[in-house]
């Protein structure tokens, strides 16, 4: 057995025991393995032990390794998303979990109406207030929701959120309890968001005792990035 079909079997088995524990049902949540960097061999043997979604950070990295691989898995784009690209990712990705501003959406939509397709998307919440991450603030998600709802080929499916980086992951808990109620805030003003993008390798289990129904595990699987 392979060390990455290990941590990946290892990985789902977390999950599955921490929803049960937190009851919750285990079939909601969905692993995003973090592939950004990883060579197309790694990938593959991750592939072969049941990875079914991949994530991706760059738009030119993610084409090329998808016209290696194929689309037997889902792809996912969970990097820093500008304007300019958005056409290559309507094109490459079946989901974009860092939708950030109602400009970006507007083009993901122009984009996705000259493919003939709607194209699925959760609004990235900053929440932690850090410079050096993105996505749009707490306030600012409404106005992005509300727009997203008028285009006719953009399809709000839920919430991300990246926490700052503990060596606690109970430190990571709170940023995970305010995606989780800013959601539920969505819901109750008439916005059906479903999703949440939430934890990665050193604290999903916390984010799936807190709602969390994708998470995104990179090092966890693939191990430390070169």
């Amino acid at each position: 057995m392979s060390s990455i079909k290990e941590n990946y079997l290892k990985v789902m088995e977390q999950i599955v025991k921490t929803a049960q524990k937190a009851g919750r049902d285990p079939g909601e949540i969905k692993l995003v393995a973090v592939s950004k960097t990883v060579e197309v061999a790694r990938i593959k043997e991750a592939i072969e032990a049941g990875v079914s979604i991949l994530g991706e950070n760059y738009v030119q990295e993610a084409q090329k390794k998808i016209d290696e691989i194929g689309r037997t898995v889902s792809w996912h784009f969970i990097g820093h998303l500008q304007s300019n690209k958005a056409k290559y990712a309507v094109h490459l990705f079946d989901m974009i979990h860092s939708l950030d501003s109602i400009a970006l959406a507007e083009e993901l939509n122009r984009r996705a109406e000259k493919e003939g397709r709607t194209m699925n998307a959760m609004i990235e919440v900053n929440l932690s207030g850090e410079a050096t991450k993105f996505g749009t603030e707490e306030a600012r998600a409404f106005d992005i929701a509300r727009r997203v709802l008028n285009l006719s080929h953009l399809s709000l499916v839920g919430l991300m959120t990246m926490a700052p980086y503990f060596d606690d992951p109970e430190m990571s808990r709170p940023y995970y309890i305010r995606l989780r109620e800013l959601k539920e805030k969505m819901i109750k003003e008439g916005i059906p968001v479903k999703e949440l993008s939430m934890g990665m390798s050193n604290d999903f289990e916390v984010a799936v005792e807190e709602g969390a129904t994708y998470v995104r595990v990179g090092t966890a699987i693939f191990g430390e990035r070169k």
